[in-house]
């Protein structure tokens, strides 16, 4: 369905004239934050992309990305149902086919955006012009990992334009180019510590985690069988997106 525009894309260079959205639109009235990064992450990357991912949900924080492949899937997961993917083509179009039963999980529990009506003709310059919006809606940008010729750096591009503050998960030589580029040029901020991140953007003064009914019954009650009383097959989702650990019939919270 078509909605009103956040005022923050309105007022972008190349303002955004209509979107498109399926799923929660009161996870745009949440604080954001974008994930970006490689569609070839390194399995680190992914690891670090949904913990980070999953901390931002629990504490009330909608994570945004762009729904590809690698980083953006880890971070639309990990996030999950905190999440919103805007999306190159039109809602109609789940692109790519790889990720089409994450969208539309994102779809039923997330949201999903889109500047283009049902049967538009896709460019290649779409794909860029998504970069601007996944920015513009949120409060920081995460670049996990890029390459020098990256697409990902567009998105850096944005956030210097727009003024949003770039962060980059810590690298060994050589193995993310770009956003080491970033930081030499002191356009962007390593990320030490995940908890310190996390608070910088949690939606209450106090900067305290909000609770997930479920991470807080499993901490307290290891037994799979309790578990699964209680919640079902959420708790394999959980396990899925590394919020849970399973072993043994004990589940552990991480």
């Amino acid at each position: 369905m078509k909605i009103e525009i956040p005022q923050k894309l309105l007022e972008l260079k190349e303002p955004v004239k209509e979107l498109y959205a399926m799923g929660d639109l009161n996870l745009l009235k949440r604080p954001c934050v974008a994930i970006v990064g490689s569609r070839k992450a390194l399995l680190y990357t992914k690891h670090a992309t949904e913990k980070l991912s999953s901390m931002l949900s629990n504490a009330g924080v909608a994570v945004v990305s762009g729904g590809a492949a690698g980083v953006d899937a880890a971070a639309h997961r990990g996030a999950m149902p905190n999440t919103i993917a805007v999306l190159p083509t039109p809602l109609d179009i789940l692109y790519p086919k790889i990720n089409s039963a994450l969208l539309k999980e994102i779809a039923n529990r997330g949201l999903l955006l889109s500047e283009y009506a049902e049967s538009a003709p896709i460019s290649k310059y779409n794909f860029v012009l998504r970069n601007r919006i996944v920015t513009a809606l949120s409060s920081a940008l995460v670049i996990a990992q890029a390459d020098l010729k990256s697409g990902s750096l567009r998105s850096a591009e944005y956030a210097l334009k727009c003024g949003v503050p770039i962060y980059v998960f810590p690298h060994r030589i050589g193995e993310s180019e770009g956003t080491a580029q970033l930081v030499k040029n002191g356009q962007a901020v390593v990320i030490e510590d995940l908890g310190e991140f996390v608070k910088m953007f949690a939606p209450n003064s106090a900067n305290e985690e909000i609770k997930d009914d479920l991470l807080v019954f499993c901490a307290k009650n290891t037994d799979l069988n309790d578990c699964l009383k209680k919640f079902g097959d959420k708790i394999y989702e959980y396990e899925l997106s590394g919020k849970i650990a399973i072993s043994n019939m004990r589940v552990k919270v991480l």
